[in-house]
C-alpha cells in the first residue's frame, strides 16, 4: 500500500468513526418509543435511525477537525442538523409534496405509520433540534445563540423551507440556470453550509479569512450535491438509490440534466468541487484532507 492508499484509508476510517459517533448522538437526544406518546416516539426513531449518509453532522466533524475544535462541541450541532434534515425529509416525502413511498430503502414515515404522525414527526424533529442546540453543555451561551440563530435562518423561509417552496412553484416550468442554483441553494445548500457555519460558531479562534474559505467550500458542495443527485435520479435504480428512481423526472420537476444535458451536469459538479478545494488551498494540508474526501465522495456516490 502506497503512501496516497494508506492516508485515503485513513480519513475512510475516520469518516466512519464520526457517522457512528453521530448516529449514537441522534439515538441518544431522541425519546425512547416506550415513553408517552408511544406511536409518536416510535416514528420519531423510525425518522432519524433507518440509516442515512449522515452528511451534515460528517461536515460538523470534518470542520471542526480542520480547525482543532474538541469533539465534544460538535456533537449538539451535528445532531441539531440531521434532526432538522430528518424532519425536511420526511414532509418532502407526504402526499401533498412529493408523495413518495421510499427512503432510505424503506417505506416513508406516512406509509410506515400515517400522515397525521408524519407531519407531527416533522415537527418534533424541528423543536428537538433547538432543544439540543439551546441545552449543549460544552458550548458557552453565546456559542448556543449564534447556532440557534444560524440554524433557524437556515432552516426557515429564506433557507431550506423557501427552497422547498420555490420547487413546489417549479413544477412543470422550465427555469433558466441562475433560478434553477437559487433553488438548490436554498432548499440543499442553506443545511450544507449551515453545517459549517455551525462549527465555526464552535471555534474560540477564526480569522476572517478562514470563515470566507469554509464558506464558499459549503457553497460550492451544496451545488455539487444537488447536481449529482439529480445525476443519480437519472441514472442509478430504486434499489441503490433506496428511494423511487426518476420521481424527480415522473413530477415534471426542473433539473440539471433536464437543463444543461447529463454530462455538462457532471462537468458542472466537478467544477464546483475543484472549486471548493481551491478555497482551502490556505488550510494546513493534514487538516483539510477529510474535507478533501467529502467533496470528491459527494459527485463519486451512488446513491
Amino acid at each position: 500500500m502506497n503512501a496516497q492508499e494508506s492516508l485515503g484509508r485513513a480519513v475512510e476510517a475516520d469518516v466512519k468513526s464520526y457517522q457512528q459517533r453521530a448516529s449514537k448522538q441522534l439515538e441518544d437526544c431522541l425519546t425512547a418509543k416506550d415513553v408517552l406518546p408511544f406511536r409518536l416516539h416510535e416514528a420519531m426513531r423510525y425518522a432519524v435511525l433507518q440509516g442515512g449518509k449522515r452528511l451534515r453532522p460528517l461536515l460538523v466533524y470534518l470542520t471542526g477537525k480542520a480547525l482543532d475544535i474538541p469533539v465534544s462541541r460538535l456533537d449538539a450541532p451535528a445532531c441539531a442538523l440531521e434532526l432538522i434534515h430528518a424532519y425536511s425529509l420526511v414532509h418532502d416525502d407526504l402526499p401533498c409534496m412529493d408523495d413518495d413511498d421510499l427512503r432510505r430503502g424503506q417505506p416513508t414515515c406516512h406509509k410506515a405509520f400515517d400522515e397525521p404522525t408524519a407531519v407531527l414527526v416533522g415537527d418534533a424533529l424541528q423543536t428537538l433540534a433547538f432543544q439540543v442546540l439551546s441545552s449543549a453543555p460544552d458550548l458557552s451561551a453565546e456559542q448556543r445563540l449564534k447556532m440557534v440563530e444560524s440554524l433557524a435562518r437556515a432552516a426557515g423561509s429564506r433557507g431550506m423551507v423557501g427552497g422547498q417552496a420555490l420547487d413546489m412553484a417549479a413544477v412543470g416550468k422550465q427555469l433558466n440556470l441562475a433560478e434553477l442554483e437559487n433553488m438548490h441553494l436554498h432548499k440543499t445548500g442553506a443545511l450544507i453550509s449551515a453545517s459549517v457555519q455551525l462549527a465555526i460558531h464552535a471555534a474560540e479562534h477564526i480569522s476572517t479569512e478562514q470563515t470566507q474559505a469554509l464558506l464558499h467550500y459549503a457553497h460550492c458542495i451544496g451545488l455539487a450535491f444537488q447536481i449529482q443527485d439529480d445525476v443519480l435520479d437519472e441514472t442509478a435504480d430504486t434499489a441503490t438509490l433506496g428511494k423511487t428512481q426518476g420521481a424527480d423526472k415522473a413530477l415534471n420537476k426542473p433539473t440539471y440534466p433536464a437543463l444543461l444535458g447529463l454530462k455538462e451536469a457532471q462537468i458542472r459538479a466537478a467544477d464546483l468541487v475543484n472549486d471548493a478545494l481551491d478555497s482551502l488551498k490556505h488550510f494546513d494540508a493534514d487538516k483539510v484532507t477529510p474535507l478533501h474526501w467529502l467533496a470528491n465522495y459527494i459527485i463519486h456516490r451512488r446513491f
